[in-house]
């Protein structure tokens, strides 16, 4: 029953928020609205300790949701190493979240709406970290997408938001529909789609057989977790409140993907393909969203093409089959876009809405403490020695060195890649700091000279950000405590790996990782100073490099987010805007309106234009009409009496 609380008690929240919300206090419904996650947390903690201590998962079945002969699907929920470090992820950094939103949302008029959204959101994503099996997970899969819609587009009274929400909800279709494939192709391989049993029997199956499911998932991964070529929403998510961006990027939706790869990890041990090319698509996608976040003004942008960027590394720590590596900067990762979101909303709420790092500049006067929490923030997003991010970062490309750049040196553009991805989240996350924080206030706009009231958040907001810099700074002393207890959880399928796989010490990985750490300290130095420099002491240089046309070509490339929108108009909107309209005039306007619907209202009109000459009201022609009317009949009658007999 303790593993079933876990997610009702974000789900009696958003029952009673939802449909009594408007009714209640303010303050009694963010408590309601704070209480769900909240418990859930204590719970999740007692779980933890549970497996910790037993190293064996905690099982809850509680009915039969299908059956059809041998094969039944049951509802359950499974509790073990995996799942537990994404249960305090997920209601740890979501109750804080929740927290720090009574404050920032405390003047919206949909505020009760909000927590219920909010709270609907955590349900779902317990779900689907919880699930004993494949349908149950695509549940909390699909709640999440809808929580998604629900929340991006919470303004929707601004159609841009509303369209925002949409964009999320159709690019996360495209995925989702290669994850239902994916989970059908598992059932017809398995006749289950139960997590242990697949686990079981995986190893005595085909390699083959399972490629095809094998990137269809990962096809469902790439929309969850916003990987090339259906990153695209995104940075549009950015339309709603911004602590549902953090919600969403620090412990929902953008991780499923890489947790359900996680999940799934014994499938993916035996197609060696199918990890080469999700390694391919992390690279591209670390380096590319790395990139663009370089051209971005919208601090909350930035740090959504940030959070792309560090998905990439993520699954290319998954595809090096390091995946407790992948696993751990999930959680670091989480510390650090949280507190980085966050504290991006508290400088939005003190300039009274305003996003545009440009307008911005020397607020470490006024801001002390938010200038504080968000500069280890961007160290540890950067990877600061000894910051959570540098453990977490440094282990994904020592599991790509050792994967590819050792083994297959046709791979060594993947490493190379992600290093150069490295440096730029250092230099943009520099940049970040710089323009916000250091030099002189920006001018006001005409009209606008209330832009220099600064609304200081409260401690409600503050708390929560202060909790979050401390994670961000020290969490890294979690890698080998998460590192061992992932290793328990995994070691039934993995153990043929041999030792490397959980990062076991020998010489070649100890000279492995001494080099990396050395590179990502040589990184971080050169990248952050380099930023700080340009964009704190030189900005006239930022100029002149970008009078060049190369440098200004890939500028304005990353600007627009290498077109890839404009891409998609073309090849897809575009045509099917044109399909539409040529099924709209030839379909509908001609076929069904002018022929079927108007031509058969001629037709009857003309009809009765011609009996109405025939009923003339003169009794003398009706009856003559009837009488010629019976002469017919009964002529016709004689005629087939005597040619039948």
């Amino acid at each position: 029953m303790m593993l079933a609380l876990i997610p009702l008690f974000p789900l009696a929240g958003f029952v009673v928020n939802g449909i009594w919300g408007r009714r209640m206090p303010r303050p009694v419904s963010a408590a309601i609205g704070i209480a769900g996650p909240a418990l859930s947390f204590l719970l999740s903690i007692l779980v933890f300790n549970r497996c910790r201590n037993s190293l064996d998962p905690v099982t809850a079945n509680y009915w039969t949701w299908m059956a059809a002969g041998q094969f039944k699907i049951d509802v359950a929920f499974t509790a073990d190493a995996l799942s537990c470090v994404m249960l305090l992820v997920v209601t740890g950094v979501g109750t804080l979240i929740h927290i720090y939103s009574v404050e920032y949302m405390k003047r919206d008029v949909g505020f009760s709406r909000y927590f219920a959204y909010l709270n609907l959101f955590m349900f779902s994503m317990l779900v689907l970290v919880l699930a004993d099996n494949l349908l149950v997970m695509f549940v909390g899969w699909e709640g999440v997408g809808l929580c998604s819609y629900l929340l991006i587009g919470f303004w929707f009274h601004d159609l841009k938001n509303a369209d925002a929400g949409r964009k999320a909800f159709i690019v996360n279709r495209i995925g989702d529909f290669g994850f239902i494939l994916g989970i059908l192709f598992l059932l017809a391989i398995f006749g289950t789609v139960s997590f242990p049993i697949i686990d079981h029997r995986a190893s005595a199956t085909n390699p083959a057989l399972l490629a095809v499911p094998a990137l269809l998932l990962f096809l469902g991964a790439c929309g969850k977790s916003a990987q090339i070529p259906l990153h695209v929403w995104l940075p549009d998510a950015m339309a709603g409140p911004t602590p549902v961006s953090a919600l969403i990027h620090a412990a929902t939706m953008v991780t499923a993907g890489v947790y359900m790869i996680g999940r799934l990890s014994v499938i993916y041990l035996w197609v060696p393909f199918v990890t080469d090319l999700i390694a391919v698509v992390a690279a591209a996608t670390a380096l590319m969203a790395a990139i663009t976040a370089c051209a971005q003004s919208d601090i909350k942008k930035i740090l959504a093409w940030s959070t792309i960027s560090q998905l990439g590394f993520m699954f290319a720590g998954m595809a090096a089959l390091k995946f407790q590596a992948g696993i751990f900067h999930v959680v670091t990762h989480a510390f650090f876009k949280a507190l980085l979101f966050l504290g991006a909303g508290a400088i939005i709420h003190a300039l009274h809405g305003e996003q545009d790092i440009r307008k911005m500049g020397g607020l470490w006067r006024d801001m002390k403490l938010i200038f504080f929490v968000v500069l280890i923030g961007a160290f540890a997003l950067s990877g600061f020695p000894l910051s959570s991010g540098f453990f977490s970062k440094d282990a994904i490309l020592t599991a790509v060195y050792e994967q590819y750049a050792v083994k297959y040196p046709v791979f060594w553009p993947l490493w190379i890649a992600l290093l150069g991805a490295a440096f730029l989240t250092a230099f943009y996350s520099a940049r970040l700091i710089a323009v916000v924080f250091l030099g002189k206030r920006a001018e006001p706009e005409h009209g606008k000279e209330e832009a220099h009231d600064l609304h200081l958040p409260g401690w409600l907001m503050m708390g929560p950000l202060v909790v979050l810099a401390f994670l961000a700074a020290f969490g890294g002393v979690l890698q080998h405590g998460i590192g061992g207890f992932l290793h328990h959880g995994l070691d039934g399928f993995l153990s043929d790996m041999g030792p490397n796989w959980i990062g076991h010490a020998d010489p070649e990985h100890d000279a492995a990782h001494a080099l990396n750490a050395g590179i990502s300290v040589v990184i971080f130095v050169v990248g952050f100073g380099a930023g700080l420099i340009l964009y704190g002491f030189k900005r006239n240089l930022v100029d002149d490099i970008l009078k060049h046309d190369l440098t200004r070509g890939v500028y304005k490339a990353a600007y627009n987010k290498f077109y890839f929108d404009e891409i998609y108009r073309w090849l897809v909107v575009a045509p099917l805007k044109t399909v539409a309209a040529v099924l709209w005039f030839i379909v509908d306007r001609l076929m069904i309106d002018r022929l079927f619907v108007n031509g058969s209202g001629w037709l009857a009109y003309r009809a009765s234009r011609g009996l109405k000459k025939v009923h003339t009201g003169v009794i003398s022609l009706a009856g003559g009409a009837m009488a010629a009317g019976a002469a017919a009949v009964l002529g016709y009658l004689v005629f087939r009496f005597l040619i039948h007999g």
